[in-house]
């Protein structure tokens, strides 16, 4: 797990039109809310791409880029987006290696079986690209704007 203070592991992955985002082209000109979140249209991960999107234009003003990961397809992403109107770049990590790199991709036990899966989890990153805070296991609602108020504090 990722702690505040570390670097931010690099990574290269494509968005939901297939262009490449890389989070070194950000460093020294944005902040990054980078958010891992378990699925594509599911009601947690709507409410919170969605409250992400709905407040955008505040984290715009403080120079923070809001990036959210999961490991849906780039066509499940588009079709995702699309559909709730969400206008966060939405990555995909097929392959899983961004999310074992933050710490996200953890054992879960459901109905008593265990698996692995996506921690709903945020870091922010500064634009030296050090982690400033990292939340693992968070809770859909109202996280947006509990990342807000941190973004005003960078």
């Amino acid at each position: 797990m990722l702690k505040p203070g570390q670097a931010a592991p690099e990574f290269a992955l494509p968005d939901a039109d297939m262009e490449l985002v890389e989070l070194a082209a950000y460093k020294g000109k944005r902040h990054i809310i980078l958010f891992f979140y378990p699925r594509d249209d599911t009601p947690g991960c709507t409410l919170e791409a969605t409250d992400f999107s709905d407040h955008e234009d505040e984290f715009e003003r403080r120079d923070c880029t809001l990036l959210g990961i999961s490991r849906d397809d780039c066509l499940r992403h588009a079709a995702f987006r699309d559909k709730h109107g969400i206008s966060v770049r939405l990555l995909s990590d097929e392959e899983g290696q961004v999310c074992r790199r933050y710490g996200v991709w953890q054992a879960k036990e459901v109905d008593g079986v265990k698996k692995h899966g996506i921690l709903r989890s945020t870091f922010v990153i500064d634009k030296q690209g050090l982690v400033r805070h990292a939340f693992y296991g968070v809770n859909a609602k109202g996280h947006a704007l509990e990342m807000l108020r941190l973004a005003k504090e960078l």
